[in-house]
């Protein structure tokens, strides 16, 4: 059993007066934990090993995916092809950061990856921020923590320019290239994520900018805010949803990295990881691998598994199936016009209410943090956030 710890919460002015709004959720309750789980070092250790084994596992499995064209297996929309496969073929394309979901690790039973949010990962401001400042106020050793994630961040920005080389080499290969960042205006949440990583961006030693996505210009030259270009561009929208809802865009952006007109961050080739079919790949280059669970385009036979779609979010359009294909738990959305995939079932940790927990470790060229969430059979938009402390 999971192990958690009563602690004192972060008051709704504290949280506000660092820009952390989005603390309360629709039926008024804390989206915040008072509690926090405890970890073990190994436990730690653990949990880092994986995601950062994983993602060399990621990489080589992206490369068979380019080599053999899978991307309509992926449910890839197809005006996104060329431009993943010019984002891939480039280092400079650099993957900033993402977030590995994972079962167990804490509860005696071995890490499995269920997915990884490769793209636009949620949690990102709790995880760096939130529970480092949880242990600060309840007179914690703030240092008892696995988070090193705004760190990780200002070290990873500095390899778009030295690469795989030394980040302390920065400053002499920096030439004054500028990034500007960008969100979809009136979503607070976005906004200020968008916002700590420009900081870090800032803290790293280049030149930021922020604007809305609407005060962004796109042409053939490169990306503007009013007449200035800028050489990178973030931008905290999936790229799902810029090939399904802006189809010019995506032209666009496809011409700019093809002309070497500007870096988009993340990478194009980050939908590729962020697909729930990859997992499907992974398990047919990798095939009983101990940190994978075995995953199908059809359903698994007499298996306990979850149907999920290739771009869902937050746990809609999940079913969880008996080994009778009867449903054991189910939630509906928005996402079912995307592929279905079937990945077998696997417990999650749960506390001594009965309440489940799923670990989130970030990633930003190793892996750099973890937090959880908590909530039922499906973790969805009402789970809550959990910090945590490594045990003495």
């Amino acid at each position: 059993m999971l192990h958690v710890e009563k602690i004192k919460p972060l008051s709704r002015e504290f949280l506000e007066s660092i820009g952390f709004y989005w603390h309360t959720d629709a039926d008024q309750t804390s989206y915040v934990a008072d509690e926090l789980v405890l970890v073990s070092n190994d436990e730690v250790e653990a949990y880092y090993e994986a995601a950062n084994t994983l993602y060399d596992m990621f990489a080589q499995a992206g490369q068979h995916v380019i080599d053999n064209n899978l991307f309509h297996e992926l449910n890839i929309p197809f005006n996104l092809v060329e431009l993943i496969k010019n984002s891939w073929a480039n280092d400079v394309h650099w993957h900033l950061y993402g977030r590995f979901d994972f079962a167990g690790g804490v509860d005696g039973k071995p890490i499995k990856l269920i997915e990884f949010n490769a793209d636009t990962p949620t949690s990102l401001y709790e995880t760096a921020i939130i529970q480092w400042a949880m242990l600060k106020a309840n007179g914690m050793d703030e240092a008892k923590q696995f988070n090193t994630v705004f760190e990780a961040l200002k070290e990873n920005f500095k390899r778009l320019v030295v690469l795989g080389g030394n980040t302390e080499d920065f400053a002499e290969y920096y030439d004054g290239w500028k990034i500007l960042f960008s969100s979809i205006r009136g979503n607070i949440e976005d906004e200020n994520t968008t916002r700590l990583l420009q900081t870090a961006a800032n803290e790293a030693g280049f030149h930021t900018d922020f604007a809305y996505v609407d005060e962004v210009g796109f042409n053939a030259e490169g990306i503007f805010k009013e007449d200035e270009n800028f050489e990178f561009w973030f931008k905290l929208i999936p790229w799902e949803n810029i090939a399904i809802e802006e189809g010019d865009l995506a032209l666009i952006l496809d011409e700019i990295v093809r002309e070497q007109k500007a870096i988009i961050l993340n990478p194009a080739y980050t939908l590729l990881f962020q697909s729930k079919a990859f997992m499907k790949i992974l398990w047919d280059l990798f095939p009983n691998h101990p940190l994978l669970l075995e995953t199908s385009y059809e359903p698994l036979k007499g298996k306990k598994q979850v149907e999920k779609r290739a771009f869902g979010r937050e746990g809609a359009n999940t079913v969880i199936y008996d080994t009778d294909m009867s449903v054991i738990a189910k939630v509906e959305g928005d996402y079912g016009n995307f592929k279905p995939i079937y990945q077998e079932y696997v417990e999650l940790p749960k506390d001594n209410e009965g309440k489940s927990y799923q670990a989130g470790v970030f990633f930003a060229y190793e892996g750099c943090g973890l937090g959880f969430r908590r909530g039922g059979l499906i973790m969805e938009n009402f789970s809550k956030f959990v910090g945590h402390r490594i045990k003495d």
